[in-house]
């Protein structure tokens, strides 16, 4: 219904932001990890928008991203988990960590957002395990450091690291975790990642 909002910030909340738009306040509810992105207030912003329609409210649920907000509506999807659990999952993870997180069977950490037991992280893999891809998680996690102008490469020596464990016949989600402990500690070139994310799965 509300695709999108263009307006002006002129409050941050823990939970939401006040959106300004032709005299109109519009209340947004907001992920933590999305907030900590907002900047000051006073600000022109364009925030892609959920409504949320319930029988006692109407909410709008906003994030600065399509992805954000795509991820936002897949988990919404999921068995179990309505807007609030939502929040809480994106409050915790990116939408790139938590496609990292879903894509390396990663159960025990989904299950640390708050209002998210074990189960419900499994049913959140078993359920978008097939609408996540790899590559724009890693492409969006890497390519953050080059918004500046500087570029890192990592994103495609990650990308390739993962492959070349594949080739060796180990399992895609078994590759992607190895390389993502590893690539955290820095600058990394395919050859150094493989040997380290090898030592990782012996």
């Amino acid at each position: 219904m509300i695709a999108y909002l263009k307006g002006t910030v002129t409050e941050v909340d823990k939970d939401s932001i006040i959106l300004e738009c032709r005299n109109i306040g519009y209340r947004i509810f907001m992920p933590g990890s999305v907030l900590e992105r907002m900047g000051r207030t006073g600000e022109e912003r364009i925030i892609h928008t959920y409504l949320n329609i319930r029988e006692d409210a109407m909410q709008l649920y906003g994030f600065l991203t399509k992805n954000d907000l795509s991820v936002f509506r897949l988990l919404l999807g999921v068995s179990g988990i309505g807007p609030k659990a939502a929040m809480g999952i994106l409050s915790y993870f990116s939408w790139e960590d938590l496609s990292f997180a879903v894509l390396s069977d990663d159960a025990a950490a989904i299950a640390k957002a708050p209002g998210i037991g074990k189960k419900t992280a499994q049913k959140v893999i078993l359920e978008l395990k097939d609408k996540l891809r790899l590559e724009d998680a890693f492409e969006q996690k890497f390519s953050e450091g080059g918004a500046s102008g500087q570029t890192t490469g990592e994103p495609e020596a990650a990308q390739e690291a993962v492959e070349a464990l594949v080739a060796l016949g180990y399992g895609r989600t078994e590759a992607l975790k190895a390389v993502r402990q590893v690539s955290a500690g820095g600058d990394m070139d395919v050859e150094d990642l493989l040997r380290a994310a090898l030592k990782q799965m012996v």
